[in-house]
This record gives structure tokens, sequence and C-alpha cells, in this order.
């Protein structure tokens, strides 16, 4: 991380020298100013990557510095330093968004660890940003992971989308992989995506409430039926229609459905005339459709209906490589719904959500991320807004890392490194040491991987070749 500029703004020429020496010695280029006004002046046109500033100084003090800071919008992580510690002082440099707060006299080991972490907050930052760039130009940002199962699903969204609308397509897997964002990305990507997009869940209404959802109704088809309606087949036109949890239709829907599918026509309920049928049926279940035709629960003739494309989609934990950019694309949504500034997340939580089971799959790892916005109290995520189960209550034994320091920031460090090194390490195995790839699948910039890979002395040559080992 050596290189970057550090500002350092204080009238005590003795705190200026030390904190130059200091940071001169780490590899930092240094400048400083002695009063707040030209401290002010140097963060506008210095553009420096991180500063120290002191609270009590002649002209503008450094609370009123960084407030200025902070309202022309200039991104660069703030220090406060100050001789008198007072939890006032304190909440007021958090509230208008200082990185972190340091008591005279300083402990060197203390500003070394500030200033490191702020620095390492700074180039998340960025890559945060180079992240939501490419998921803006993503055709479908919904979807994302390029984990190998993955890319076989957006081959076959792809393959889909050159078929007629009379190709049905069955999509399997787990709840909360995503089918429906399948659905809709075939939708999207199809030569009907002007066309409606109409979709139900078949196991959250009951069969005559269901049948009439589908189909529409007549006037006086049934008590309640005061007027003509025209049900999903009827108003999805030349569209697609999505039918949710197929698995949960009875056995008298089952034979309906059939009818349409071999028919492509229908009649509305109370009604005598058949009505064409243009749209593409996607359906998608969590249920073994297979073992229910074979226990009598699912006609047999319908599943090999459906099944004429089938999309299987797999569960979160078959391919956590894609989690870090899960994490960063629900980051940036829930950072822009709840209006929060977020940076993005410590090592040690993206290790605690690497590691956890994820039974709810993509849709709980997103609830996950937007309850951690809704309880960061800054701009980066931390380990006490995960729930209880992600986090585990491991503590330390969240990385097979031995303490080998009482002080906590020297133990900390010590677990990061750890993880960053496993991090590096297994995501070049995944790509045959690509470092190109390894560093888009970590979304981050390639040169911050490789300044990782330098830090701990990992060379891509070292796993090129694994896949053909076995």
């Amino acid at each position: 991380m050596n290189g970057e500029k550090i500002l350092i703004v204080d009238d005590d020429a003795a705190i200026v020298f030390a904190l130059r020496r200091t940071f001169e010695k780490e590899g930092y280029a240094v400048v400083s100013a002695k009063d707040g006004v030209s401290g002010l002046e140097a963060v506008r046109s210095g553009a420096p990557d991180l500063a120290f500033l002191d609270i009590t100084m002649p002209g503008l003090d450094g609370l009123s510095v960084l407030a200025r800071v902070r309202e022309e919008q200039i991104d660069v992580p703030v220090v406060i330093v100050t001789g008198f510690g007072t939890m006032q002082t304190a909440i007021r440099a958090v509230q208008l968004g200082a990185y972190d707060y340091i008591t005279k006299p300083l402990d060197v080991d203390q500003v070394r660890s500030v200033a490191r972490r702020a620095l390492e907050l700074r180039c998340l930052r960025e890559e945060v940003r180079g992240l939501r760039a490419r998921l803006q130009e993503r055709p479908s940002e919904d979807i994302v992971g390029d984990d190998s199962k993955m890319q076989e699903v957006y081959k076959a969204i792809g393959a889909v989308t050159t078929t007629p609308n009379e190709t049905t397509v069955l999509i399997t897997g787990e709840s909360g992989t995503g089918k429906e964002l399948v659905a809709r990305a075939i939708h999207a990507h199809g030569p009907a995506a002007r066309e409606p997009f109409v979709g139900i869940n078949c196991a959250a209404l009951p069969g005559d409430l269901l049948e009439s959802e589908l189909f529409g109704h007549e006037k006086g088809a049934f008590t309640g039926a005061t007027d003509r309606k025209p049900g999903r087949f009827e108003v999805a036109g030349g569209g697609t229609i999505f039918l949710d949890e197929i698995g949960g239709l009875s056995s008298d829907l089952q034979q309906k459905l059939l009818r349409v599918l071999q028919e492509r026509e229908f009649v509305r309920v109370g009604g005598n005339a058949p009505i064409p049928v243009r749209a593409r049926f996607i359906t998608a279940t969590n249920r073994d459709l297979e073992g229910e035709v074979q226990r009598g629960a699912f006609r047999e003739d319908l599943y090999f209906r459906l099944n004429v494309m089938r999309i299987h989609l797999p569960p979160l934990r078959e391919r956590r490589g894609d989690i870090p950019s899960l994490v960063n694309h629900f980051l940036s949504r829930y950072s822009r719904i709840l209006n929060k500034r977020m940076s993005g997340i410590v090592p040690e939580v993206l290790d605690m959500l690497g590691r956890y089971g994820w039974p709810g799959n993509v849709r709980e790892l997103e609830n996950v991320i937007e309850r951690c916005v809704i309880l960061a109290r800054g701009e980066v995520v931390l380990p006490n807004t995960l729930p209880d189960q992600v986090r585990g209550d491991r503590g330390a034994q969240t990385i097979d890392v031995p303490i080998i320091s009482p002080r906590l920031e020297e133990a900390r460090r010590a677990v990061v490194e750890a993880f960053e090194r496993k991090f590096v390490a297994e995501t070049l195995k995944a790509t045959q040491g690509n470092v190109t790839e390894a560093a888009r699948r970590a979304g981050i910039e390639r040169q911050s991987f490789q300044r990782l890979m330098g830090k701990y002395g990992i060379a891509s040559e070292a796993f090129r070749g694994d896949a053909g080992r076995g």
C-alpha cells in the first residue's frame, strides 16, 4: 500500500515531525499544514489519501475542517487527533464522518494501525465503485455470479431465447436460488421482451381461486363473479407465463394445464369459446418432480411436457466463490434504497459469510446484507451487524489462527492476514493461476489483487495446470 499520500494538519511541530518520520518509514508520502485554513486548502488541492486533523488549531479547528470536507463531498478518510478525549468530542467527530479518533500522547503502533486500516478502507471504496460501474453495464444485473455452474445457467438462458414460445422451460433449484430471476432473464433477452411477463405462485392460492386466476372467468360463472375477468393466460399475450411452485398444482389443475399445453388454447371458467395461448410457459419448483411422479403425486405426461428445456440453479453453498460479488451487489442496492453511504465490508465479515451454510440461499444472503446496511453505524459492515446464526458466535475460531498476542489490534491483524492469504491462494487455484480472472471473481481491481499477492509472496505460476492434475 506504499506510495499513498498522508496529510498531517497540526500546529504542534513536534507532533508533525513524529508523524512524518513514522509514515515515511512505512513508505508513505507525507505533506503537512500548520493550521486549519491551510489544511483545508491542502485537502482541496492536494487530494490526499488520508488526513490526520488536530482539533485545537488557530483559525479553523479540526472539526470545522472535517465539516467543510464533508460538505464539499471530498472523499478522503479523516482521523481526528486531540489532547482532550471527551465523549462529546468523540461523538461529534463520528457524526461528522471521521474515520477514527485518537488521543495524545500518540501511540506509534496505534497510529500505524489506524493509518493502514483507513487506507485499506479507501482502497475498498474504489473497488466497490468499480464493481458498481461494471454491474450497471450488465444486461441483467440481478443475476450475479461467475461460478462455472452459473456459466452453464447463462448458456442455457441464451439457448432458450432462440426457441419458439411453444418450447416450455422447467427451472429447478432450492428455495431462494433465484428461479424467478432466471425466468425474467429468459423473457427480457427473448424476442417477446416487449410483451407482458405474468407470474403466479401456484402454491399460494387454493385450487378454485387459482383456476380463476389462470383461466379467467365469465360473468356469473360462480357466486361473486359479477363481471368477466381475463385470466393470466390471456393477459400474457405473446409474452411469458411463469408458474412458480408448479409442484403445488392440484391433480385437477394438472390435467387442465396439460390440455392447455397440448392444444395451445383454453376456456374461461363458465365459458365455452376457446381462446388461443401464444405465450411461453416457464415453470419452477423446489420439489423433486421425478420423485413426485413416481409417488403418483404429479402427472408423468405433464412432467414431460414441462421438462423440455431444464435449467437447474445450484445452491449458494455450491458456488461460494460468488459470495463476494453477491455481497457487493446487494450492498450497492441497499445502500441506494436505504440512502446510506456504504463502502464495503471488513474481511472478518466476508469470512463468516463464506463459511455459513446458507440454507435460504441467495435470498437469505440478500436479507442478511439488507439487515447489515440498516444496522451499520459507519460506512463499513462489521461483524456485530450479522445475525447470530451467520456469525456463529465463534469469535476467534472463525479462522484457524493461534492468538499470538494479547493486543487486540495485533491479534486482529494476524487473523485478517491469514484470511487474505488463504482467499488469494484459493481464488488463484480456482482460476488456474489466471490473475485477471482471479481479480474479477474477487470483485477487485487487478492491481489490488497483485498487491495482495506480493504482500504474501504468492506466485500465480504455482497454480497453473492444477486442473490437469485432477
